[in-house]
């Protein structure tokens, strides 16, 4: 039986990696066999991604748009990639994937082509689920104050607001084409979090 491919999403700061990982956890307890990945990733083109994302290797909107559908198709079909596993019956659970490109870079550049480079790439596999997790921009840059040292280029109230409202319009419009989305509230107890997650990633299996 193939996997499910399940896709966390959300602005910087609201808790995905704790939620990736807890759900992978409980996942793991039910019997399921899991992996869990990310983007941009460890592979080259993800490594020349993050020196971009850091400011050390400045790149246009359209160039980052570019390199990370390059990453992404990288990211399925490499060997031990998304296709791959799901192939094997392994759940792959991702940490980002084309909706943050969507309202990063769709954002500052033209929506529809970044949407059409992704979606009508047939090496990009299309996710099960993706589970949105909403939190105010404010909330973000507190959390990532107090969690981290330095701050990546897309980290300041004015692109983190635009880039909320451009999810969240990306959200309406992928569901609107049919894709399972859930938006959950990430200013709720990681524990409430955590219960919401699994209830709605129950309903895929």
């Amino acid at each position: 039986m193939r996997g499910k491919f399940i896709v966390f999403e959300g602005i910087d700061g609201c808790g995905k990696s704790t939620q990736v990982a807890r759900l992978a956890e409980r996942l793991r307890k039910e019997g399921h066999q899991v992996a869990l990945t990310a983007e941009p990733t460890e592979l080259p083109s993800g490594k020349l991604l993050r020196q971009a994302l850091s400011g050390k290797l400045p790149k246009s909107e359209c160039e980052m748009a570019v390199l990370f559908v390059t990453d992404r198709i990288a990211h399925n079909i490499s060997e031990g990639g998304i296709r791959s596993l799901l192939d094997a019956g392994v759940t792959v659970i991702c940490d980002r994937y084309y909706y943050s490109t969507l309202a990063y870079q769709g954002l500052s550049t033209d929506y529809g082509w970044v949407k059409s480079m992704n979606l009508s790439c047939p090496e990009i596999t299309r996710p099960d689920l993706c589970i949105y997790l909403d939190l105010l921009p404010e909330e973000s840059l507190r959390r990532i104050a107090a969690g981290r040292e330095s701050v990546e280029i897309y980290e300041n109230l004015e692109t983190l607001t635009g880039v909320r409202n451009r999810f969240l319009e990306v959200m309406e419009d992928l569901r609107a084409e049919g894709e399972q989305i859930a938006f959950v509230d990430a200013s709720d107890s990681r524990k409430e979090i955590a219960e919401r997650i699994f209830e709605v990633v129950c309903g895929i299996f």
